[in-house]
């Protein structure tokens, strides 16, 4: 049987990278762990690490139009009656590349009910004494033009204290504001004077996040950056480029069992149900691509 998981390693830092889902599995640096992590075998809980594609987050009741034909995804959130994260998360993907420092994982999205064309999708995952740095492709190798979003959806891990005490660093000015029983969007609000105001760095505390962000603030090369700091020192942080106009930031709360365990930081190349809003998605001509880059790093 051909091997489905891959160790990396790089100076400080090492992960591991499954096949399923084309998954971040774990990733430690001087053996602490920067991210929440996942056995083996079964399903991979929370979407931990995996890839989400052609569409990020959820599209309501798993339907949209496009070129004026209508499509309709599966269900996977039932309890909020949306289609989750796309066609690829529970998919086991293609290993293309593997060895050292660096692994690349494929995906074929089909054409047929759920979406209009073929879509080839891979990811790279290398790392270097600076940290992990992943990129996702996505080329249209069907016959038709098709939407496209995409996200990665680490769970940042700050250090041994518990979530409500990290320290959190958010450079955006806008969020999204959603309903509360099924988190569709509302419509945009100022993170000025509200709860979600974490352009200077403070304490989460007890606050429940799965929003999406915007307004991003960017230094000169074009990257933004997330933070998380434990009260001991140690912390992580994820950046992205401007290929990512969005970023989601979940508290990861659950209603039973392992609760607020780390920082959902999932920058997104466009907002929630998106294939309907039609905002920030990305339209891949027959032979088109996109391509798009994140960086996780330790700090302290």
């Amino acid at each position: 049987m051909a091997a489905t998981e891959f160790t990396i390693a790089s100076g400080p830092y090492t992960a591991l990278i499954t096949a399923r889902g084309g998954a971040l599995r774990n990733l430690r640096h001087r053996g602490r762990d920067l991210v929440v992590g996942f056995g083996a075998d079964g399903p991979i809980p929370d979407y931990r690490g995996v890839i989400c594609a052609p569409w990020p987050n959820r599209l309501e009741d798993g339907k949209y139009t496009y070129a004026g034909q209508d499509y309709e995804a599966p269900v996977n959130e039932p309890e909020r009656r949306s289609a989750l994260h796309g066609l690829a998360t529970d998919q086991v993907w293609e290993v293309l590349a593997a060895g050292g420092s660096e692994v690349t994982l494929g995906f074929r999205v089909e054409p047929g009910p759920a979406f209009p064309s073929q879509l080839d999708l891979t990811a790279t995952y290398a790392l270097s004494a600076d940290g992990l740095h992943s990129t996702v492709k996505a080329i249209n190798t069907g016959k038709a033009a098709a939407p496209y979003g995409v996200c990665p959806h680490p769970y940042l891990v700050a250090g041994p204290a518990p979530l409500d005490y990290w320290s959190l660093e958010i450079p955006a000015g806008e969020f999204l504001e959603v309903t509360p029983d099924r988190l569709l969007p509302v419509g945009m609000r100022s993170v000025e004077r509200h709860a979600f105001d974490f352009r200077a760095p403070r304490r989460v505390g007890p606050l429940k996040i799965d929003h999406a962000f915007t307004g991003i603030t960017r230094d000169k090369d074009g990257q933004a950056c997330v933070r998380v700091t434990d009260p001991a020192g140690t912390g992580v942080e994820l950046a992205w480029g401007p290929e990512w106009p969005w970023v989601q930031v979940h508290t990861a709360d659950k209603p039973a069992g392992p609760d607020r365990l780390g920082l959902a930081v999932e920058p997104m190349t466009c907002p929630p149900d998106a294939f309907n809003s039609g905002r920030d998605v990305v339209h891949l001509q027959p032979g088109g691509s996109h391509s798009a880059s994140w960086t996780i790093r330790a700090t302290g």
